[in-house]
Order: C-alpha cells, then structure tokens, then sequence
C-alpha cells in the first residue's frame, strides 16, 4: 500500500541557498510516516499492543532542489519485512512535475515499550507489517 502526504514549502524551511535545507527533508519524511501510521490505524495497533516504531538507519538521495511555494507529494510504503526490522521506501516529489528532490530507505525496528528491547517480527506483528508490503 503507497501512502501520499502532501507537503508545502515555507520559508522556514529554505537555507541559504534559498532551497529547502537538507535537515528538513527527514522532518518532510518522518511526517509522512506518521501520517500513514496515522492513515492505517497502526498507531492505535502498535500502542495496543505496547509495541512502538524505532528508526535504526536512514539512506536518503538528494537529487532535485525543491524550493518555497512548491508543494512536495511525500510517497510511503513498506518494501521489505524482516527477522527484526522492517524497510519503509519514501520518495519526495515535487508535485506537478516529474521532478523528484530525494528519495530514502528508512529502516525500524519494533520495541517493546515495557523491555526497551527490539521484538523479533514474527506472528500477528509480521502479518500486521507485511498487509503493508508493496505489490
């Protein structure tokens, strides 16, 4: 399942280049991924089940500047479940162009809340993660 969150460009996100600063395309990302948690109702899943997502590696492309006014089109999905972590692909575009300004793998573990510790992804966790695996 691919999950679309859509994203303007303010000021406040621009450098001194008056382009949008590197930092601020991981915030672009992480609000992307709350907004298909959110979408999914694996906020409430994972809380239920004291279970909470912890990002152990982030590989992001930058490739096109996007700059203020622009609207960004953030893409989410899930492309690869494992033993214990998970890989969430994310593509920035800009929208109403063909342009792509970055695109990342973001990997997470599933901690249980209570141990501190990262929970192997097997059972109903595996089959809540995988209902989520690109086609």
């Amino acid at each position: 399942m691919q999950h679309k969150t859509l994203i303007k460009v303010r000021g406040y996100h621009l450098d001194i280049y008056q382009h949008v600063n590197n930092a601020r395309y991981l915030e672009f990302l992480e609000e992307a991924r709350w907004g298909y948690l959110e979408d999914s109702g694996d906020i409430e899943w994972f809380a239920a089940h004291g279970l909470a997502w912890v990002i152990v590696n982030i590989n992001i492309n930058y490739k096109v500047a996007a700059t203020m006014g622009q609207t960004l089109e953030v893409y989410t999905q899930f492309s690869k479940v494992a033993g214990k972590s998970a890989v969430v692909s994310q593509e920035v575009r800009i929208a109403g162009t063909d342009a792509v300004a970055a695109d990342a793998q973001v990997t997470f573990v599933c901690l249980n809340q209570k141990t501190g510790k990262a929970v192997t992804i097997d059972g109903e966790l595996r089959s809540r993660l995988e209902q989520h695996l690109a086609n």
